[in-house]
């Protein structure tokens, strides 16, 4: 089997609402996506995060792929091991959006779904997190009214668990906590503001979120360092996505106590297998282990339910924008009850519909990327 063609796509695809991060408002999602021909006329479909960027990366990686076998997994990752140095999140979302590609098409090969080549299912549905943002509420009276927005989506789609992307104003994010946890006293609760807090205001937050049983506080600040002072003074545990995303800052976390619950990403560590090594290290660690979104669509999403359904330490509700989307470029996945069913069928088991990915590429050629 060898790969005789590589087409690579940008698309834009826009959100129902607005999204609000503490750095960020979006509006929609720009994706690249990939499809991968063999010569016995299989294709394999990726799809990564960001537009531009990534997709120059890819289509040069493409003049190594064409021509190799697909299953050679290991001996790319070896030969570009370098491009994350030089491209840091861009080289790894490029790496992946190989690697997912690969992996459907071993899939499809073997006649078998990507989740079974992983080891097989230890989960048929994967809960997913709400998230909430102050786009979804009203300034004048952001605990009360993102407590009735958060409420009103719990009650309609059966989440579980809740995270609140936070804010620089960490005192009003406490105050949106309390009257999420009285308004919600079962259901599991995360706050995320992007390191946007310093250490002192960490801690102080952190001091007042202790009695509301947080599941965990991701990133409140920044690096390693940061995190392991406000770690050893609080005692909510610590996630992050965004100061252990290569496997060089594995071992310091684990020796500073910095961190107790890690994100995996296969768009920002490059790749399925090595999301899988992840949360095989984390085990071995004692550490938690998540899965962050980068705004998934469908063929992204597939990736992750594989991982998360063939991995048992994956068992807390996952990060996913998917519910968010206002539309997707494969026929949507089934979500109920909070939860994203895992796909059936070869490979990632979902089918591109062509027609849509036509529209949404045309789209980002008059608009340009939402993101970078």
């Amino acid at each position: 089997m060898k790969i005789v063609d590589l087409e690579v796509s940008v698309v834009n695809l826009p959100m129902r609402k607005g999204f609000t991060s503490s750095f960020e408002t979006k509006q929609g999602e720009t994706r690249t996506i990939v499809r991968m021909t063999t010569d016995d006329g299989l294709v394999g479909w990726g799809e990564t995060m960001w537009g531009a960027p990534v997709a120059r990366l890819v289509r040069q990686l493409a003049d190594d792929v064409i021509g190799t076998d697909p299953r050679a997994l290991e001996a790319f990752h070896a030969r570009h091991r370098m491009l994350p140095f030089f491209h840091g999140y861009l080289g790894y979302a490029a790496l992946a959006a190989i690697d997912v590609a690969c992996w459907d098409l071993l899939g499809k090969a073997a006649g078998m779904g990507v989740v079974d080549l992983l080891g097989g299912r230890v989960r048929e549905q994967i809960p997913l997190t709400a998230l909430i943002t102050r786009s979804d509420g009203d300034e004048r009276d952001y605990p009360g009214s993102l407590a009735d927005a958060t409420e009103q989506v719990v009650d309609e789609h059966g989440f579980t668990a809740v995270k609140l992307k936070g804010s620089t104003d960490a005192r009003s994010d406490v105050a949106i906590m309390q009257a999420l946890r009285e308004r919600l006293p079962q259901v599991e609760l995360r706050v995320d503001p992007n390191a946007a807090w310093s250490v002192p205001e960490s801690i102080r937050a952190g001091h007042a979120l202790e009695p509301l049983g947080l599941e965990y506080l991701e990133d409140p600040c920044q690096g390693l360092e940061q995190m392991a002072r406000v770690a050893e003074a609080v005692r909510i545990p610590l996630c992050t996505n965004m100061c252990v995303v290569r496997w060089e800052d594995l071992a310091p976390a684990v020796r500073l106590n910095a961190v107790q619950v890690i994100h995996g990403d296969v768009y920002k560590w490059g790749g399925i297998a090595i999301t899988k090594h992840l949360a095989a290290h984390c085990d071995a660690f004692g550490l938690g282990m998540n899965l962050h979104s980068g705004g998934e669509l469908g063929i992204a999403t597939a990736a992750h339910l594989a991982i998360v359904a063939s991995t048992p330490v994956l068992s807390s509700a996952i990060d996913s924008m998917y519910y968010l989307h206002d539309d997707d470029i494969i026929d949507p996945l089934s979500f109920e009850g909070g939860c994203l069913r895992v796909p059936d069928g070869v490979g990632l088991g979902v089918e591109v519909d062509e027609d849509k990915l036509a529209h949404y590429r045309a789209l980002n050629a008059r608009e340009g990327d939402y993101t970078g």
